[in-house]
């Protein structure tokens, strides 16, 4: 079978939480679970590495605004995450040229992570905490669920990553309005502040 189901879906899941994907699928590998998966993501410096990033998102994924920050900084990390994941899966396989699973993995973290980090913009809008954990918690099972899925069935787990994907899309569409009266808001505050700050006393 061809491993693009699975380079669609962990690029998909990589936009959400790029290093979750890599520690879940090096663990499938060295366990055994899986022989899809390449020798290079099952190192073990690999998976420590990875394992304490993981740990850093974990946290800085649940605090209000400071997912965004962490978000926007990693604009690249996750797409290039997405491409080179796929590319060592393609070239495990050998099924699908490396270049081409790196594109498709790449471009499709690319655009879960901008549905993510749109969707957390709107969160924020939100006073309390709650949501954010609550969004951020089940990001992290839905990938993890996904992944594992993907293992066992990768062409129905590419289906139900591409349902989430347009389904983000189209949630982002409506929340649009909100998202640019959030950003419109905080220049207000910093156009504030800078007054205060430089109003002669």
């Amino acid at each position: 079978m061809s491993v693009l189901p699975l380079v669609f879906t962990s690029g998909w899941a990589s936009g959400i939480n790029a290093y979750a994907v890599v520690l879940l699928f090096g663990v499938f590998g060295a366990t055994g679970l899986t022989d899809e998966v390449p020798e290079s993501l099952q190192r073990t410096d690999v998976l420590v590495v990875v394992g304490v990033l993981f740990v850093c998102e974990a946290v800085a994924d649940k605090i209000p605004y400071v997912d965004s920050i962490w978000d926007t900084a990693h604009t690249v990390i996750r797409p290039v995450s997405g491409a080179v994941v796929a590319a060592l899966l393609a070239g495990q396989s050998g099924s699908l040229p490396e270049i081409a699973a790196g594109a498709v993995g790449g471009s499709t973290a690319l655009m879960s992570h901008l549905v993510k980090a749109g969707t957390r913009m709107a969160v924020n809008t939100s006073p309390e905490p709650f949501s954010n954990i609550a969004v951020s918690t089940a990001e992290d099972l839905g990938v993890a669920g996904i992944i594992t899925f993907a293992i066992f069935h990768p062409l129905a787990a590419a289906i139900v990553a591409g349902g989430l994907l347009l389904l983000g899309i189209v949630i982002i569409v409506f929340l649009a309005a909100k998202i640019r009266n959030f950003r419109r808001r905080k220049a207000e505050r910093r156009a504030r502040r800078h007054v205060a700050a430089t109003w002669p006393d």
